[in-house]
């Protein structure tokens, strides 16, 4: 049965306040090594912890695991949930408030705020060479006195997952990493994401640097009241040109890393794949977050963490899609 949990809904707020007062405080203990819009779907944005009555109205409230209808699930994914948003119901929930490594899924609140404090035609200008200490780091190769737009480095953030684009919004959005990152984790608590802490923009590995499936859901249930956002996470290439600092032009053309949108994995019948973000590292396994709709059109985010592999990562969440129209 599909399960709301609002009867809990007073102690999961007094969980959430214990929660905040430890947050981001000393090592986390991961169970593993290593302008408000409003879009098509009608979703109300702007909620917070405060407004108790409106969160519990609108969002699903989860306390306890929802695994009476996945029998048939191999499960061997780390954490894993499915959120009917306009029911504000959760089908299926497991280890949802786990914190785990979020890898690139960080990228969807380096988005949100991004397009809560800049503008799409906002020119963006890398003032610094960008470095990372992990090897084989995705980037699309920006360098010190390149410029693009805050719409072309959005989609070459999520589209590619290029970390470098990650660095470049966060430096002119925020005034600096540090800046952003602070923003970003000022958000996530503003949207009652109270497990989560942000150690960069991008996603790579840190000690401190964690989330949980459900603050994910709450994010990327942000993320999607813009239209733009939506459409960027639903696009399976992209080709653009920017600048270097002399004003030659360089070529970006990438496709999404999305195997449902690059054709390659196929939804359950009656459920369309709207788009989504893929994460993954080491030490973070595999991950993957989607937009869906069923066949009246309402939408739906699945959420699958640390998974071992990818096969195990799209066939788990192929039985999330499965829970919509079953």
């Amino acid at each position: 049965m599909r399960c709301t949990n609002k009867v809990r809904f007073i102690g999961y707020l007094l969980a959430c306040a214990l929660v905040c007062t430890s947050c981001g405080t000393g090592e986390i203990p991961l169970s593993y090594h290593e302008n408000t819009a409003v879009n098509h779907l009608g979703l109300i944005s702007g909620l917070t912890m405060a407004k108790a009555e409106g969160f519990s109205g609108d969002l699903c409230i989860v306390s306890e695991d929802i695994t009476e209808h996945a029998d048939a699930f191999e499960e061997k994914s780390g954490a894993a949930g499915l959120f009917d948003i306009s029911n504000g119901e959760a089908i299926y929930a497991r280890n949802v408030h786990e914190k785990m490594y979020p890898a690139s899924l960080t990228k969807i609140m380096t988005a949100l705020v991004a397009l809560e404090n800049g503008s799409l035609n906002q020119v963006l200008t890398c003032s610094k060479p960008i470095y990372f200490k992990e090897s084989k780091v995705q980037i699309c190769g920006i360098t010190a006195g390149d410029s693009m737009t805050l719409n072309q480095a959005l989609r070459i953030l999520m589209l590619h997952s290029a970390n470098d684009a990650a660095v470049l919004i966060a430096e002119n959005i925020g005034g600096s990493v540090e800046e952003f990152v602070d923003m970003m984790n000022k958000k996530a608590k503003e949207i009652g994401a109270t497990n989560t802490h942000f150690v960069n923009p991008h996603g790579l590995n840190h000690v401190e640097h964690y989330t949980t499936a459900y603050d994910l859901y709450l994010m990327f249930n942000e993320a999607i009241k813009y239209d733009v956002f939506t459409e960027i996470i639903n696009m399976t290439s992209y080709q653009t040109e920017y600048y270097n600092k002399s004003g030659g032009v360089k070529n970006f053309n990438k496709s999404t890393t999305n195997l449902y949108l690059r054709g390659e994995r196929t939804a359950p019948g009656g459920v369309t794949v709207v788009g989504g973000k893929t994460g993954t590292t080491n030490a973070a396994g595999h991950s993957l977050i989607l937009l869906s709709r069923d066949v009246s059109g309402n939408p739906y985010i699945s959420v699958v963490l640390r998974a071992p592999n990818s096969d195990s990562l799209y066939g788990e969440m192929k039985d999330l899609l499965e829970e919509i129209v079953n």
